[in-house]
């Protein structure tokens, strides 16, 4: 069973569970994952003629769902953040049950300590001494392939930042 079906299977379980805010996440998703399929086939279509074998290559793996997932979730964190300065708590909360929805659904997250540590032994791999710019970009190309759907990007980048120091 694909992400995107158990997501589908998620949605009917939440509408006879008559959970209000797990259909509204789940079908959001739901619909960003559509999109992304859209976006894939639209690019595949020009060079691609054969409508079944279209139909077959523009839909989504297990990867592409969890970049899509990552992308709903970070939307939420960004969303937390303003609702919290500009003293909207309800909306706060609102946002917090749609992240909680949304978290089931990425791999379990990793701790700031095994980040840091990925990130030293990765300084030490390539060799980084210096904390340009340049240096960071090139660190967190490195890290974010191994790390991704496992770690919020802003917390690696903060990390990258400080052992560059």
């Amino acid at each position: 069973m694909t992400l995107k079906e158990k997501i589908q299977a998620e949605v009917k379980k939440a509408m006879l569970e008559k959970n209000a805010v797990g259909v509204l996440v789940l079908r959001m998703l739901l619909a960003s994952i559509l999109n992304k399929e859209k976006e894939k086939r639209a690019k595949l279509s020009k060079d691609e003629k054969d409508i079944a074998k279209l139909e077959q290559l523009s839909k989504i793996n297990d990867e592409e769902a969890l970049e899509v997932i990552s992308s709903e979730v970070k939307k939420r964190k960004d969303s937390i953040e303003q609702f919290a300065q500009g003293g909207r708590s309800d909306l706060v909360e609102k946002e917090k049950k749609e992240l909680e929805v949304l978290m089931k659904y990425l791999p379990e997250q990793i701790s700031e300590d095994e980040i840091r540590k990925i990130v030293k032994d990765k300084i030490e791999e390539l060799n980084i001494s210096s904390g340009k710019s340049e240096a960071a970009g090139k660190l967190m190309g490195a890290i974010m392939p191994q790390l991704k759907g496992k770690a919020d990007g802003s917390l690696v980048s903060k990390i990258v930042s400080e052992e560059l120091k």
